[in-house]
């Protein structure tokens, strides 16, 4: 009796110390007030908004160090374009395999199919803010001018990843041309730094499911159950789509690496809920990076493909790009050939790039999109996905979340850059790799 009344406390012990538990709870209790209580779920707005900002002065410091000291510590400068190729390569890849799951799981499930939507009832002022000249959206000076900051301090106050990873880069580069004696007395003020950031983020995680309560009870109480109900079919779609491209493209990716996608996801399942409940990649970009390098992969690796996947490979936003197009054809019964299907792959492909680090980066580079079509679809059209995406954004960063971190796994093992004995037991022992305090 004494040893089931242990194991029942220990139990309850460890359900109450794990973050897990509070996030859901958090998210349960969100849903709740929003619905019956919308002005008190909208008021609760500042907890995210809050939450998010501070995550967001945090990220810069970590993305700088994890790089820097991760570069140095990697034996030579060839070491890094390796590993740059290779996570040039994979991105290339794998985001147009995500385009191509987004294009036909709305040819395949007509979401829009019935829809009858007339394009003149819509109002352009709603949109205009996201219209930008197609030539901007994703040519490939603008976004090199982007990556190079104005100054040093912005980047961080603003967690621009793409200008953080440019300085860092830059940064590392430099100190590595420095003498071995010297570059280990940089590491060790680096190293040192690095440890305390992290500690503070750690303790400060706990505050995520306030966090995710704040979240989910402004999204219910905002814009209420009914939004969902008229866009259901949408939704659904999404859902499935982002499944089949994490644990089917993704899936028979880590297969071919002789990786298992669910003891996988199982690994990362603490990072995906609290992304899920915040609909915010950098609540989990952290702690994601400490987990995988103490799971076996190199901290070279690390800090150079999770940093820079979240600027070129969001896989589950382009899932959302290529869908939304052909969704809003469908709902506005505008027909698309194989041509216009082709010119939409292609120019996803340059424009899904173009708009790194910018707020409302979705509708922007939706918006560049359709304008490049040349009016094939009215740009005015991506209106009607105001209301839904806030709902589809939890999708779309859990699914990046999966991509990325599948991403800096493959790219390590293709590079050998990867203790495939420890990753392997952290697989089959996944709570002795929580990220706490």
């Amino acid at each position: 009796m004494t040893t089931m009344v242990k194991k029942e406390r220990s139990l309850f012990f460890r359900t109450i110390t794990n973050l897990a538990f509070w996030v859901v709870l958090g998210i349960v209790l969100g849903i709740i007030v929003g619905f019956a209580w919308p002005d008190l779920g909208v008021a609760s707005k500042p907890g995210i908004d809050w939450f998010i900002k501070i995550l967001k002065w945090m990220i810069g410091p970590i993305i700088f160090l994890t790089i820097v000291s991760g570069i140095i510590g990697l034996e030579s400068l060839k070491e890094v374009g390796s590993i740059g190729f290779k996570g040039f390569v994979y991105f290339e890849v794998v985001s147009t395999l995500a385009l191509a799951v987004g294009i036909g799981a709305a040819m395949f499930f007509q979401p829009g199919t019935g829809m009858n939507l007339d394009v003149n009832a819509l109002d352009p002022a709603s949109v205009a803010k996201y219209i930008k000249d197609p030539k901007e959206v994703g040519s490939t000076l603008a976004i090199l001018k982007s990556a190079i900051p104005s100054d040093p301090i912005t980047p961080f106050i603003k967690a621009n990843t793409l200008q953080v990873l440019f300085m860092a880069l830059v940064t590392a580069v430099v100190l590595s041309f420095l003498p071995n004696n010297y570059k280990k007395a940089c590491m060790k003020p680096l190293e040192f730094t690095q440890h305390y950031v992290l500690k503070i983020l750690a303790w400060f995680m706990w505050f995520s499911p306030i966090a995710a309560y704040s979240a989910m009870a402004y999204l219910i109480g905002k814009f209420g159950l009914s939004s969902l109900l008229g866009m259901i079919q949408l939704l659904l779609v999404m859902a499935i789509a982002c499944l089949i491209f994490i644990f089917v493209v993704l899936g028979i990716i880590c297969y071919a690496a002789k990786i298992n996608i669910f003891k996988f996801m199982r690994f990362i399942a603490k990072e995906v809920l609290v992304v899920f409940a915040t609909s915010s990649s950098e609540t989990a970009l952290g702690p994601l990076m400490k987990k995988l390098e103490a799971a076996g992969i190199s901290r070279g690796c690390v800090g150079l493909i999770i940093p820079t996947g979240y600027s070129f490979n969001l896989d589950c936003t382009n899932i959302y790009l290529s869908m939304s197009v052909i969704f809003l054809a469908q709902a506005f019964n505008i027909d698309l050939s194989f041509t216009h299907l082709l010119s939409i792959l292609i120019i996803l492909m340059i424009t899904s790039k173009g708009a790194v680090g910018v707020t409302g980066s979705g509708f922007i580079v939706l918006a560049g999109t359709l304008g490049a079509l040349h009016d094939v679809i009215p740009v005015v059209t991506v209106a009607v996905l105001l209301g839904v995406d806030k709902f589809m954004s939890e999708m779309r960063a859990v699914g990046n979340l999966c991509g990325n971190s599948v991403a800096c796994l493959i790219v390590a093992i293709w590079d050998k850059k990867i203790d495939m004995e420890k990753f392997r037991y952290a697989l089959d022992h996944p709570d002795e790799f929580s990220f706490h305090a």
